[in-house]
């Protein structure tokens, strides 16, 4: 493909970034008026402009129950061969995971889906908020979305991912948890757009979801956050938010940037809510009885189904 003098310059300044989906390719970015949010109705009109995109303000008061959405399983969440590097993207910092071994199911998800990278959006340093979801118009400095495919899924499947959404919460400790410290600590090798690092063996993404209730989650049907928008996310947004320390929050908007070190930092990298539409959001059942991290490699036991058959 031929560019123009002007475009290529634009490209080098890492504004731009270059995504393909089944509306083709289109570039965008965050931070120029050109081609920031606002405009991706315009540059990727087929989806970004729909009536089922991401994220949305999520409304407690209006939230459904649905008795279908049950516990999750996850496997290969415990195992460290499963990460395989962190990448700078120039839009955001990717973690690439080893589907082969990871998958998600349950959760009222009608598929297994194999995980396939995690990646993050935040604001500006801890004070600055940006998550993309939003919940009673509460923004948290950071999410993290933890993408997963649908094995053999049409370019057009309605449900061909499923995107867990994390909250990030900053606290005023040092340096933790220990497992954020470990990953935080990559991206001073990542500090340029297109940098790449191997960090198998050591982290899980089990040790980054310590203490959230697993059981606790909003569910809708949305889109991709970036262009070209394809409505085809099953969205999973838990509710309670993961606790980092200010210190590590702040790594992200002072140590990657959107190109060359001499190009400004990565911030503010998060579309605004969209509208509902319409959409419903729904929720487990008030009694789902609780599922830690902790427990994610485990297989359910006898017992434990017996019990589950008692409480639904």
């Amino acid at each position: 493909m031929q560019m123009n003098l002007p475009l290529m310059s634009f490209l080098v300044t890492g504004l731009l970034s270059t995504v393909y989906g089944a509306g083709g390719s289109v570039e965008y970015c965050y931070n120029s008026p050109d081609c920031n949010a606002t405009k991706w109705p315009v540059i990727a009109p087929q989806f970004c402009n729909g009536t089922r995109q991401s994220p949305i303000n999520i409304v407690t008061s209006e939230v459904q129950a649905d008795d279908n959405l049950t516990v999750f399983t996850f496997n290969g969440f415990n195992d460290n061969s499963t990460i395989l590097n962190i990448q700078n993207t120039g839009k955001t910092v990717k973690i690439n995971l080893d589907d082969s071994k990871m998958n998600v199911s349950g959760g009222g998800l009608q598929s297994h889906y194999n995980s396939i990278q995690f990646h993050f959006h935040w604001g500006n340093g801890s004070s600055v908020e940006g998550s993309e979801h939003t919940v009673d118009g509460k923004q948290y400095p950071v999410e993290m979305h933890i993408v997963n495919v649908k094995p053999n899924a049409a370019v057009n499947d309605s449900n061909k991912f499923a995107v867990l959404g994390f909250f990030i919460e900053a606290n005023n400790a040092s340096g933790e948890p220990n497992s954020w410290k470990t990953l935080t600590s990559f991206l001073s090798n990542i500090t340029q757009a297109g940098d790449s690092l191997d960090i198998m063996n050591q982290l899980t993404v089990e040790s980054l979801i310590q203490g959230v209730n697993l059981n606790k989650y909003y569910r809708y049907l949305g889109s991709l956050t970036t262009p070209s928008c394809n409505e085809t996310v099953v969205w999973t947004v838990f509710s309670d938010p993961i606790k980092l320390s200010k210190d590590l929050i702040n790594l992200l908007s002072n140590t990657v940037h959107i190109n060359k070190t001499t190009d400004a930092f990565i911030t503010k990298n998060y579309r605004p809510p969209q509208p509902l539409n319409g959409r419903i959001v729904t929720s487990q059942k008030s009694e789902a009885h609780p599922t830690s991290a902790s427990t994610l490699h485990r297989t359910l036991s006898i017992s434990t189904v017996l019990l589950y058959s008692v409480l639904f």
